[in-house]
């Protein structure tokens, strides 16, 4: 049985603009829902992403902000994966060449650790994994995955993070040479979004819901 949503909007546990306005219009077309992002509680409880999975820092990020505020608040954590590195640069995405590392010292580190990784072995998949948390209830986790494989060099510039190398067969174009259009269409974070309008869809009824 569905339960009522309660809350005028979620929290977005992030201060990325162009994120949050994704979600804004996403949320509001298909649930009738609110957005707001951290930018607009600067006294909210920093945390420090060191879980070893990508549902753990997702969800300790969400539930602790849900606990300080008292609303729902949605948190997500991704990055890419390459099992011929067993498994790096995981939940280390974003510092993998160190602390503060740039995009491009992260890709570099990257290309030079698979210097020697056959073509047959160069697989790897976007993850972007999605957690919810509302109040007195168990939180969600949604995941979504984008496969392709790593490049030997960089190609493109309309990315960001891996993307100049992270190479999909099928569209013979690195993610970084897809147009913003394309590449939200097919991206870990898109399908994860998908995944995640529908749970709520399916856990909740909205007042001003619309089809």
């Amino acid at each position: 049985m569905k339960k009522a949503w309660q809350y005028p909007y979620v929290l977005i546990a992030s201060q990325n603009q162009h994120k949050l306005k994704e979600f804004r219009d996403l949320f509001q077309l298909e649930l009738g829902i609110g957005v707001k992002g951290l930018d607009e509680f600067p006294d909210a409880p920093e945390i420090i992403e060191d879980q070893d999975t990508f549902e753990g820092n997702a969800v300790k990020k969400s539930e602790t902000i849900s606990r300080w505020l008292g609303q729902p608040v949605l948190s997500d954590d991704s990055g890419i994966v390459v099992p011929a590195l067993d498994g790096a640069p995981g939940v280390y995405s974003a510092r993998y060449a160190g602390e503060g590392s740039t995009d491009q010292q992260n890709v570099q580190k990257m290309l030079h650790e698979m210097e020697a990784i056959p073509a047959s072995d160069r697989g790897a998949y976007y993850v972007c994994v999605m957690a919810l948390s509302v109040p007195d209830e168990e939180s969600k986790f949604v995941r979504g995955e984008c496969h392709g494989v790593v490049a030997h060099e960089p190609r493109g510039e309309n990315g960001f993070g891996y993307d100049p190398v992270f190479y999909m067969p099928e569209r013979e174009q690195t993610m970084a040479e897809l147009r913003s259009e394309e590449k939200r269409a097919i991206s870990h974070r898109s399908i994860a979004t998908k995944k995640l309008v529908e749970l709520l869809k399916e856990t909740y009824t909205f007042s001003r819901h619309v089809d």
